[in-house]
């Protein structure tokens, strides 16, 4: 995919183009449906954007939509939900016997979800202030009905039960997971209920016991362990960063050497809720992920600051030494801990060793921004004794 360095985007939709929207009407607080016809189909209408509208009625039926939809018949496929129902759209086109054809499928996310994170990343990418609810649903809008298109990363994990998935978002393991997951009996609130949920975790501060190794960006190339990447056998791209978790980690790959972590996160995009800037270095550059610990010892105040503080991306700005940020390709996790959960965009997965390796371009995504080179990406930040650059393997 062609990219631009002049802030437009590397590729449009045709135009007229038709699009297919896919629409959970429970996602959120449940007024999914009542925006698209009030806010969104107005706006598509004015700019000659036809589409077709299906409610999804269960978890994974937009999985299971796109796995038989004949793709043909759609210039882009269109998410009004939250990350979730992203996930399922992406991990049902790459399960399909034709993955490679249908992931180039333009994709746009509409935000009618609790997170919207994706969206929220879109938005900031575009240029546009931080904002939420019907606002940023009217700008990820906007960016559809200029139709104009941008390659993202795409994640491609396995589990030590075999399980091979793709994200479009995030992993995060520890409080961030748990924070996710415990807060779901609060999905009425909408975004307040990661609020809530992160006061009544902080009551209850647990830490995690695991394993924490990763590929930086820029680090030099290594002879591979025996045994062919894992995935081959399965449909997408070949991990060749990867070898198979029962094997230890390449030699050019960095072994955290602590073993207690309040979370681990690996974020592809700059938000990772409307109003949690995660990730302020992220312009969505070709092939980085951004791999944030914490480790164990933080205070609850401290903790809490830095939650409060990352609605505007000012929490590395208070030089935690318990939290670590690196620029990844690759990275492998080993929970060694019963308690906790392990989420990717959002979704629930058992806690156990999971790894991953980031593909450029995986996909295309309706977005206002171009594609950017690696080399902009910030090195890792010097905010810790054990940051990348004198972590041992």
């Amino acid at each position: 995919m062609p990219s631009s360095q002049d802030g437009h985007p590397s590729s449009f939709l045709p135009k007229p183009c038709r699009v297919l929207v896919l629409l959970n009407p429970r996602g959120g607080t449940g007024r999914a449906l009542h925006l698209f016809r009030n806010r969104v189909q107005p706006m598509l209408e004015e700019a000659g954007v036809s589409f077709t509208l299906r409610l999804t009625e269960r978890r994974n039926h937009a999985r299971e939509l796109v796995q038989d939809e004949n793709l043909s018949s759609w210039d882009a496929l269109v998410v009004m939900s939250g990350d979730g129902l992203m996930h399922e759209v992406v991990n049902g086109l790459m399960e399909r016997p034709d993955w490679e054809t249908a992931i180039q499928k333009p994709l746009c996310s509409l935000p009618a979800g609790s997170g919207n994170a994706l969206a929220a990343s879109v938005n900031h990418y575009a240029g546009n202030e931080q904002v939420t609810n019907e606002d940023l649903l009217t700008n990820c809008t906007q960016l559809l009905c200029r139709r104009g298109l941008s390659p993202m990363n795409l994640l491609s994990l396995h589990t030590a039960s075999g399980r091979r998935l793709f994200s479009v978002l995030s992993l995060g393991w520890g409080f961030v997971a748990d924070v996710d997951v415990e807060s779901e009996k609060y999905r009425c609130l909408g975004k307040i209920r990661f609020t809530l949920g992160t006061f009544l975790r902080l009551a209850a501060l647990r830490t995690y016991h695991g394993t924490l190794a990763y590929l930086p960006v820029g680090a030099p190339s290594s002879e591979m362990s025996a045994g062919p990447p894992p995935g081959q056998d399965q449909p997408g791209p070949v991990d060749s960063l990867l070898v198979p978790l029962g094997q230890p980690v390449p030699q050019n790959w960095t072994v955290v050497p602590h073993h207690e972590f309040v979370l681990v996160l690996v974020l592809l995009h700059s938000h990772l809720g409307s109003e949690m800037y995660a990730a302020p270095m992220a312009r969505g550059a070709a092939g980085v992920m951004h791999l944030f610990y914490l480790r164990a010892g933080v205070p609850r105040a401290t903790l809490l600051r830095l939650f409060l503080a990352m609605e505007k991306g000012k929490h590395l700005d208070l030089d935690c030494p318990n939290l670590v940020y690196v620029p990844v390709v690759a990275f492998r996790l080993e929970p060694q801990d019963p308690r906790g959960v392990l989420t990717v965009d959002g979704e629930q997965l058992a806690s156990e060793a999971v790894q991953g390796q980031v593909h450029p371009g995986g996909f295309q995504l309706v977005s206002g921004c171009s594609e950017l080179k690696p080399g902009l990406e910030p090195k890792p930040l010097p905010c810790s004794e054990d940051s990348a650059s004198s972590e041992g393997p």
